[in-house]
């Protein structure tokens, strides 16, 4: 599998990588065999960036892996945590904690859980309003020092807390939401990345499946995120399925399906963007594992760009509370 290398000083990673929050969270129950077969068969096929967090599942995920990574070559991956969410036992959210003493204590546990003795890439899940990033990113410095850490990145943050964070020390991605629905990072963010030779990790490339060509109505359960999402709700969910009539027009055109498409979009942006799936079953990942064959001429791409011009979504990421931690879209 074809490598992209994150940012100026990251690591090389393979060009697609496996975000595996769904195995735990956020979209209903999962099979737990299922997961673990689907990990396997990423591992298999190349791919060597796998994405969780410590409260992915409040430390199911990351134990997961573990079970998956046994008997694995484990040089040859690279395991990307997000920290800082704080939840409680009803799985409710309670704040943000990037205090230097507490990313200690967090980083500290997922070694345990992952059962490693360092986390390649490691980042706050979001900004802390309480503590200047340079502490945040001073106390992740002093980790990479001790090896528990190698690379330290960023998630959904804006320019100008990029800029502050780099400052302190390398950056070698920032984790953000880019998708044919969410192309909000062209307007600064991108270029900001790029003129500080930082990568980006892409989340939600097939928008949690809306784009995806498999969602046909509102199948979200009561632990789906899907299921308070403004994008997913009444007309805005009629809005963007009908989005989804353009990509298929090129997807038949390419002899691909809407998912192959709209990853095969991302990873033309730049060399510099790792899309990641959210996979969960072997089928799945092996049609997102389809889009590296897709190849999308001048006019494929304009035509796209023409029917997802930025802003077309219809309804907000995020729900407004959580929009509000959200530092990446400050402007």
């Amino acid at each position: 599998m074809e490598k992209r290398k994150l940012g100026t000083t990251g690591p090389s990673v393979s060009m697609i990588g496996l975000g595996c929050m769904g195995m735990s969270d956020f979209y209903g129950p999962a099979d737990r065999s299922e997961s673990i077969a689907t990990l396997h068969a990423a591992l298999d096929a190349g791919i060597t960036l796998l994405d969780t967090g410590d409260f992915y599942g409040m430390g199911h995920n990351e134990m997961l892996i573990r079970e998956a990574l046994t008997g694995r070559d484990r040089d040859n991956l690279q395991i990307s945590v997000k920290f800082g969410a704080l939840r409680d036992p009803n799985k409710g959210f309670l704040g943000y904690d990037s205090r230097p003493a507490a990313i200690r204590n967090f980083v500290a546990y997922s070694l345990q859980r992952l059962g490693v003795d360092h986390i390649d890439i490691y980042r706050p899940a979001r900004l802390d309003p309480d503590v200047p990033i340079e502490e945040t990113v001073g106390a992740m410095a002093d980790m990479v020092k001790a090896g528990w850490i190698r690379h330290i990145s960023l998630s959904e943050v804006g320019s100008h807390t990029i800029r502050r964070a780099h400052a302190v020390h390398p950056i070698v991605d920032l984790q953000i939401e880019y998708s044919l629905l969410a192309r909000g990072i062209e307007s600064d963010i991108l270029k900001t990345c790029r003129e500080l030779g930082i990568g980006i990790t892409a989340y939600g490339v097939l928008a949690r499946g809306l784009i995806s060509g498999h969602w046909t109505q509102d199948r979200s359960g009561a632990q789906d995120f899907r299921a308070i999402s403004p994008r997913f709700q009444g007309a805005n969910l009629d809005a963007n399925l009908m989005l989804v009539n353009s990509l298929r027009r090129v997807a038949d055109d390419v002899g691909a399906s809407p998912a192959q498409v709209a990853i095969a979009w991302v990873a033309a942006q730049g060399k510099d963007i790792v899309p990641l799936v959210g996979a969960r079953r072997r089928d799945r990942l092996a049609e997102a594992l389809g889009a590296l064959d897709v190849k999308l001429t001048p006019a494929h791409l304009a035509a796209l760009a023409e029917a997802f011009p930025p802003g077309v979504a219809a309804g907000a990421r995020y729900p407004e509370a959580q929009l509000a931690h959200m530092d990446s879209e400050r402007r």
